[in-house]
């Protein structure tokens, strides 16, 4: 079992509130990512799950007990940073062996637990290799797995992907969703990406100023943002907000389009502007748009769309996706 749950957990260094009030309720073997911008709390969040920081009021409850006061050790979760945290002079099974042997393991449980994890993670061939003698991602498997043969109630990630180059990001989190699918073990995750967020979660907490925006699935925040700042963070590239007398037309004080609900055409659409900057990505092109009395719009195209710098171009919304919001920010 690894249910975590976040009874009005607050945080403050010194003077300062950086968590002011966070309940939260992550089921036994769900994945759960915290996203949102830097400074907005995530990492400060997850290192209180840990317990690496004592919380200033409140509590947390792993399966039900409340963990707030005990050390980390005691908590049974297992965390995953950023840094790989690798000894250089071991080998990958002396890495992945180590905490088990600070637990005094007997030999057998750990060559098994070591010979387990190396499997899982594609490293049985590795075992001998130092650190240096591995790449990025492969270093980053031996991390998740001194985690795994702890065999935690819960898997932390902070931000563990920041260091690698995209083509390795994309692979690791795949490797990382599927290690969820085998071990069904409970995983909180720590990016600023939304794609990884969007890709990787079964639920999804926004975090902004250290308090939860929004808390729901990953369709549920795209097709239904509670307010501007889901809204504006989730999906790439991010909504385009239009205010003013446009907006009053929909009965709202701001409205929000997505790109990919933005229709560019030639003509016979319902605000017309001129061709800024085309981005082509080959599947997909992205027009920014200057729309008079409205501004710069983004709209996603197919990547065979000819457009190109300073072309008259006609834009039309979906009129079924049309988000609107009232002077708060707050969803209509």
């Amino acid at each position: 079992m690894g249910s975590i749950t976040l009874k009005n957990v607050q945080k403050s260094f010194g003077g300062v509130t950086v968590i002011p009030d966070i309940s939260l309720e992550i089921e036994d073997g769900q994945f759960v990512v915290f996203v949102g911008p830097s400074g907005c709390g995530k990492s400060t969040l997850l290192r209180l799950i840990a317990g690496l920081e004592d919380v200033t009021s409140g509590q947390i409850l792993i399966d039900g007990v409340d963990m707030s006061k005990e050390a980390p050790a005691q908590r049974k979760l297992s965390m995953v940073f950023q840094s790989y945290a690798l000894y250089p002079h071991m080998s990958v099974r002396g890495n992945i062996a180590f905490p088990l042997k600070m637990e005094k393991a007997p030999k057998e449980k750990i060559d098994a637990a070591v010979d387990n994890a190396a499997s899982i993670l594609n490293l049985t061939d590795y075992l001998d290799r130092k650190p240096r003698q591995l790449s990025g991602g492969q270093r980053q498997r031996v991390a998740i797995g001194r985690a795994i043969v702890r065999q935690p109630k819960a898997f932390l990630f902070d931000e563990p992907l920041s260091n690698l180059d995209a083509a390795l990001r994309v692979n690791m989190r795949l490797e990382i969703s599927d290690l969820h699918n085998k071990l069904k073990t409970t995983m909180v995750y720590v990016t600023h990406d939304q794609v990884e967020a969007m890709t990787m979660a079964d639920k999804i907490v926004v975090l902004h100023a250290g308090r939860v925006e929004q808390y729901g699935s990953p369709l549920e925040l795209y097709t239904k943002p509670a307010n501007i700042f889901v809204a504006g963070f989730i999906g790439s590239p991010k909504m385009n907000f239009i205010e003013g007398a446009e907006a009053k037309k929909f009965d709202a004080h701001t409205i929000g389009i997505r790109p990919e609900h933005l229709a560019v055409s030639k003509e016979g659409g319902i605000w017309s502007g001129t061709v800024k900057v085309s981005e082509h990505l080959g599947s997909d092109t992205f027009f920014h748009i200057d729309v008079d009395g409205i501004g710069t719009l983004t709209a996603r195209a197919a990547g065979d769309v000819p457009f190109k710098h300073g072309e008259t171009v006609t834009l039309s919304p979906q009129d079924d996706r049309i988000y609107k919001f009232d002077a708060s920010g707050n969803a209509l």
